[in-house]
């Protein structure tokens, strides 16, 4: 089992910067790559970045390429995800998933193909 708490989500003015974290904890920390999903209302979760665990390769979403980063911290089984430039359509609530299960050198951004999820954290990008 794996615990997973997202931090750092809040309100922001379009153009400026939040990091979220995710800090993994639990029986077994085992995981192949942490992943960031976002969600809006009555839409389909979209995969926004990746990382592994092992040699920190990143998977990007087009729609936050140049402007969100993912970087981990594996003495603190923590991911995080240094968003800039943030716009309105930025506002959703944020995720991170582990994949324990990956067998690619590389992470992708499908949500199925995670085993455990956070609680979620909202981002609100207004003026």
């Amino acid at each position: 089992q794996v615990q997973l708490v997202e931090s750092g989500g809040g309100l922001v003015q379009p153009g400026g910067s939040l990091r979220l974290a995710c800090a993994a904890s639990g029986s077994t920390l085992d995981y192949k790559h942490i992943g960031w999903f976002r969600q809006v209302p009555g839409e389909e979760r979209e995969g926004i970045l990746c990382i592994t665990k092992r040699d920190g390769r990143t998977t990007s979403a087009d729609s936050v390429k140049g402007r969100f980063t993912i970087s981990r911290d594996n003495a603190k089984n923590t991911v995080y995800l240094q968003m800039n430039g943030l716009k309105p359509e930025d506002t959703a609530i944020y995720f991170c998933a582990a994949d324990f299960s990956a067998h690619d050198s590389r992470c992708r951004l499908r949500a199925i193909e995670y085993d455990y999820w956070g609680q979620g954290t909202q981002v609100t990008v207004s003026s």
